[in-house]
């Protein structure tokens, strides 16, 4: 069944939300419109977003500035290798005053649920969140529970040569949407820093600008974008062409074509469009493919990275023919199909 397209008035309210969110997460972040950019469109396309660098980069500072922009519940677990599942997902206890189990949920059970340093943790622990981030939902002792919507996991981890790190396997990796590297910052961004950080923490000032329903809207908006049949084609393509590079021993799943459509159309609502361009979809293919990738020795030994993968088959696959959606880029907000 075809949706309905969202009225120019949705698409504005969206791309204002946007705007609030963007300009409270950047008081905190400093000098990173593009991850701010990249994090809001994980978000608002229902996706979760990872975030991968050495320590003391912001990662967790990006991640709870996010948290702090929505007024919603949050869930912090700071993931260790004796963390178990039913840390996560909470225990089933018996209370002896009234003869009955009663279950203690645990901090998955929120609607933003920040991971520190996941890769930290047992893979039996990591895999405790595999049901709930595909499923929104997690199952104890046989009997299964809704998480809140929406429900947003962004996890943060270290590299894995740095000691005291499980790799996250591959299917723990396709749950997750886009992965982000923050990056050591330049000279006159970290001046900046110290003067946001001289008298304070910036994240004590930060106030909520939207609320959990609002944004679990705006997610169904964002959804009922049009993408063109070029522009779909266009993403199979690419997801297809990993399948088969030499470079790689494991290419995109058809999960990544999913998601990276729907990572496209939220970064275009929040530019206020409402359709898709193949430019949203290049700008967002290296965050949202790269982490599923798996590089063969060949390519591990000359140094080829996955991300140097996905930059190669931007270059290679064609681009969509014109069409009247792709040409009024500029010209106008609606367009004929």
């Amino acid at each position: 069944m075809m949706s309905v397209p969202p009225a120019p008035a949705e698409i504005d309210h969206l791309a204002a939300v946007g705007a609030r969110l963007s300009a409270a997460m950047s008081s905190v972040v400093v000098g990173r419109p593009d991850l701010v950019r990249t994090s809001l469109a994980v978000l608002l396309a229902g996706g979760h977003l990872l975030l991968e660098d050495v320590p003391g980069l912001g990662k967790t500072t990006l991640a709870k500035a996010l948290a702090r922009s929505i007024d919603c519940t949050v869930g912090r677990v700071q993931f260790t290798p004796d963390l178990l599942p039913s840390d996560l997902t909470g225990v089933t206890i018996y209370r002896p005053q009234t003869q009955e189990f009663e279950f203690r949920p645990g901090p998955v059970f929120a609607h933003v649920v920040i991971g520190d340093e996941i890769n930290r943790a047992s893979p039996k622990t990591q895999a405790a969140l595999l049901e709930c981030m595909q499923e929104a939902q997690t199952t104890v002792d046989g009997t299964t529970y809704p998480l809140p919507r929406p429900f947003f996991v962004v996890a943060t981890q270290n590299p894995v040569e740095m000691e005291g790190t499980y790799p996250l396997p591959e299917a723990q990796r396709d749950r997750f949407m886009a992965r982000l590297s923050v990056g050591y910052p330049d000279a006159a961004t970290e001046v900046e820093l110290l003067d946001r950080n001289e008298d304070g923490d910036p994240l004590d000032d930060l106030a909520p600008v939207t609320e959990a329903a609002e944004v679990e809207r705006l997610v169904a908006v964002a959804r009922r974008l049009h993408a063109s049949p070029a522009v779909k084609r266009y993403v199979v393509d690419l997801v297809a062409a990993t399948r088969t590079d030499n470079g790689l021993r494991l290419g995109a799943s058809p999960r990544a074509s999913v998601q990276l459509l729907r990572a496209a159309k939220a970064l275009a609502a929040l530019g206020g469009r409402d359709h898709v361009l193949p430019d949203d979809v290049q700008e967002l293919a290296v965050p949202v493919l790269a982490h599923r990738l798996l590089p063969s020795a060949q390519a591990r030994t000359s140094g080829r990275t996955t991300a140097d993968v996905v930059r190669a088959v931007l270059d290679q696959v064609p681009l969509p023919a014109a069409s009247p959606v792709l040409a009024s880029a500029g010209r106008g907000r609606r367009a004929a199909p």
